[in-house]
């Protein structure tokens, strides 16, 4: 698919009309919601979605996250659950993704599986996504609006910075108010697990459904589990109290540093603020990034995971 200019389209209903008039022409276009911004196509077309992974340079192997207006849409496309039912009825719209078995005759590419009989799908709450949702009338493949493994975006203007010319429009909302991805949640059997923590509370999730949580297990089995993901230029070292030559310090609570994400110690302002931190300090071109330690609970089990997927080494 060749682009050669990105629109900017604002939130207008006018802005709407044509962003769903590209995504049912079968067209790319980056959208907001309440977690990150999303590189969206019509989940049933078979070149929109390859267009995704190329556009973005995504592995085929790393499934996509399927957006929809309603729970009633879902029943569509998956085998629906008591779990399920629990989950969507406390958390949907939300930072939430559920993992399903695959309903028979679901009309999806089989590209945005990845050839898994399971799909993951979300009820975004950002209301422009959800508008968007609605009026397109399209199913909608959307992972996150970057090149694959780079910093996730949060502004319009990260989703530019990372694919100006590659994709049609960029429907800008806005900052997005969460600042990471939706946690997603495997429950397509009788035991439910954590696949990707998120911007739902881990502890929340489990209160709900009055169980723990289980691993993940082995292989790639949703979004956002590649080992090295969301990751700056510069190389980042996590669990730092100080800087060493060349890097600059990204703290978190009262001390000295480059930049904040939460001088109160406050992890749900550290994620909304991780992304555009991450962006901030890459720019000033450091040889390294340092990051202070950050409590492993709440919302900062989901920073520390994508802290720890951009400090892993690449290829």
């Amino acid at each position: 698919m060749v682009v050669t200019d990105t629109l900017i389209l604002p939130d207008t209903d006018a802005g709407v009309t044509r962003a769903s008039d590209l995504l049912r022409a079968g067209q790319l276009v980056a959208l907001p919601t309440e977690t990150v911004y999303g590189l969206a196509g019509d989940a049933r077309n078979d070149r929109a979605v390859a267009a995704i992974y190329e556009a973005k340079g995504r592995p085929s192997f790393n499934p996509l996250i399927v957006h929809l207006p309603t729970v009633q849409a879902a029943h569509h496309y998956v085998v629906w659950n008591d779990m399920a039912e629990a989950l969507a009825n406390a958390f949907w719209p939300g930072p939430l993704t559920m993992v399903l078995p695959l309903k028979e005759g679901h009309g999806l590419s089989p590209l945005v599986t990845a050839g898994l009989d399971t799909v993951a799908i979300r009820l975004p709450a950002h209301p422009l996504a959800r508008k968007l949702l609605t009026v397109s009338e399209c199913p909608l493949a959307a992972p996150s609006a970057n090149p694959s493994g780079k910093i996730s975006p949060t502004t319009a203007e990260h989703v530019m910075a990372g694919l100006d010319g590659r994709i049609a429009a960029v429907l800008d909302g806005g900052a997005c108010p969460v600042g990471v991805e939706s946690t997603i949640i495997g429950v397509y059997d009788d035991v439910p697990r954590l696949l990707r923590p998120g911007g739902l509370s881990v502890e929340d999730a489990e209160r709900v459904l009055d169980q723990p949580l289980r691993e993940a297990g082995k292989g790639i089995t949703a979004p956002g589990q590649l080992t090295s993901h969301y990751a700056p230029g510069a190389r980042v070292r996590l669990n730092a109290t100080s800087r060493e030559d060349g890097e600059m310090l990204l703290g978190f609570g009262p001390m000295e540093c480059d930049l904040n994400l939460s001088e109160t110690g406050d992890v749900i302002e550290a994620a909304t603020n991780l992304f555009p931190a991450l962006h901030t300090l890459d720019a000033l071109a450091p040889q390294g990034i340092a990051v202070a330690p950050i409590p492993d609970h709440g919302l900062g089990l989901a920073i520390n995971d994508r802290l720890s997927r951009a400090a892993a080494p690449r290829d």
